[in-house]
């Protein structure tokens, strides 16, 4: 992640591409210890705010970032937080919805429905807002603290995360789906595989999980919480002070 992320901030200044390989299981990784944490955690809903708040400090603290130390059109768009939220909001819905089945609880299968709705409809706020009021705008800047589908970092590609936890109980179905998402994110060019787009290194991840043993491991999620906004800044600030993109 770290190194991935050294190719973004300077790859104009001569960061070779070949170092953005390391990077793209990073994000499929996240999705599937997603899963896992939803899946063991005493709180849900808990989880689920943890990863909203940290969506809304980094969100809050790229845009400062950005207003006082612009680099040319370049746009610090990481929040893998925004991400991890949908995604486990969307376990949720599913989880709801299935609970509000066996148990014939109309309430919960409805609410499941607009728990995964709710990205899209911050999403529709997001886009009309926006083309309204233009993307410079105070209020589009406070719009854009809606976490939705259109402004994540991987966009789409974050349900790989919730369709990983509806195959949950089958471990090479989860490594299946990422394998099956490697292929289509190619867009079936083969011939640039490694000249052009580098997604496809996502599949790398079935690595880790497939060695992984399903057991708690040391809790280094305070870590994590800090490390991944601080660095991506620190980086930041770093290539502007050495005049990238000026």
């Amino acid at each position: 992640m770290f190194i991935d992320h050294i190719h973004e901030m300077f790859n104009t200044v001569g960061v070779p591409n070949w170092v953005d390989w390391f990077g793209r299981p990073v994000a499929t990784i996240f999705f599937f210890l997603s899963v896992e944490g939803f899946i063991h955690t005493r709180n849900q809903k808990r989880y689920m705010t943890r990863l909203l708040i940290g969506f809304w400090v980094m969100q809050i603290g790229n845009m400062i970032i950005q207003h006082f130390f612009p680099m040319g059109d370049f746009a610090l768009i990481n929040n893998i937080f925004g991400d991890l939220f949908i995604g486990v909001l969307t376990m949720y819905g599913i989880q709801q919805i299935s609970e509000g089945r066996k148990r014939h609880q109309q309430g919960k299968v409805w609410g499941g429905i607009l728990a995964i709705a709710i990205p899209f409809i911050f999403g529709a706020i997001t886009l009309v807002a926006v083309t309204a009021i233009g993307s410079h705008a105070v209020w589009a800047k406070l719009i854009m603290l809606l976490p939705s589908p259109f402004i994540a970092e991987n966009s789409f590609m974050l349900y790989l995360g919730p369709l990983m936890y509806l195959v949950r109980k089958k471990r090479s179905w989860q490594m299946l789906a990422v394998v099956a998402l490697a292929i289509i994110s190619t867009g079936f060019n083969f011939s640039t595989l490694f000249t052009g787009n580098f997604q496809w290194l996502m599949f790398l991840a079935i690595i880790p999980m497939y060695f992984y043993n399903g057991q708690l491991g040391r809790s280094m999620k305070g870590f994590f919480y800090a490390f991944y906004p601080l660095h991506i800044w620190i980086l930041y600030l770093l290539a502007w002070f050495m005049g990238v993109g000026h």
